[in-house]
């Protein structure tokens, strides 16, 4: 049970204060019934604004085809984000939706994006080795040896205290290669390839985070996902 005035609130609908308005013009329905008190404590099942249900008032768990251009952060210093690309009432829900890991403007492919920090702790979080694959494009070739060393667990890269964990690279042409990373250090990927053979990442892009893929989804496009579904 919720307050109803919050539970609008925090669903973006609008403000708590707003949401006595929307009471006193009849707007909102509590099991069929016009609702006369916004601070009335409620079940979200049995509310109705202008006769709909509630938007996803569980919680919201959405896998996005990221385009390039776009950064994962909520500081509109730092450019476009990919919040953006979702309705407004999503971008005001509190708590606020977030992506689970980040990945940078100049990095395009499957994101994740949830407004249940739990999750996103949990997905995050090096203990649970969720595998995330990518495919990058380099300004060199590369040589065999680079899948021996990324797969020892040994590579410390410049700034951190311990050595990235073992990482499966296959070269799958010349200047083309993918990676299975089991962690998100900053800029992990890019930083290997040029600590290991000086390399410079000219492409990145993620195709595959656990056994989810991004299929047939267009950049900028998202699809949503039960809440439930890293419990199986």
């Amino acid at each position: 049970m919720r307050r109803l005035d919050q539970l609008l609130s925090s669903l973006g609908y609008c403000s708590r204060s707003e949401a006595r308005g929307w009471v006193k013009a009849g707007a909102v329905t509590v099991g069929g019934e016009e609702a006369d008190d916004a601070g009335a404590r409620v079940r979200p099942a049995d509310v109705r604004v202008d006769g709909e249900p509630l938007d996803h008032p569980d919680g919201l768990l959405l896998l996005l085809h990221k385009p390039l251009g776009l950064v994962c952060s909520h500081d509109g210093r730092e450019g476009p984000a990919v919040y953006s690309l979702l309705p407004e009432r999503w971008r005001r829900r509190n708590p606020v939706v977030t992506s689970i890991g980040r990945l940078d403007k100049e990095t395009s492919g499957l994101l994740l994006l949830t407004d249940q920090s739990p999750l996103v702790h949990r997905l995050t979080s090096p203990k649970h080795k969720v595998p995330k694959l990518y495919r990058a494009t380099l300004d060199r070739d590369l040589s065999a040896e680079l899948v021996t060393l990324f797969a020892a667990g040994t590579l410390l890269l410049d700034g951190e205290k311990a050595p990235c964990a073992p990482a499966e690279l296959r070269i799958v042409a010349p200047r083309e290669a993918e990676l299975v990373l089991t962690e998100g250090k900053y800029h992990q990927v890019r930083r290997m390839f040029a600590a290991t053979c000086g390399a410079t990442v000219l492409t990145l892009h993620r195709e595959q985070f656990g056994d989810l893929t991004l299929g047939d989804l267009a950049p900028g496009a998202w699809r949503e996902l039960p809440l439930d579904i890293f419990n199986h």
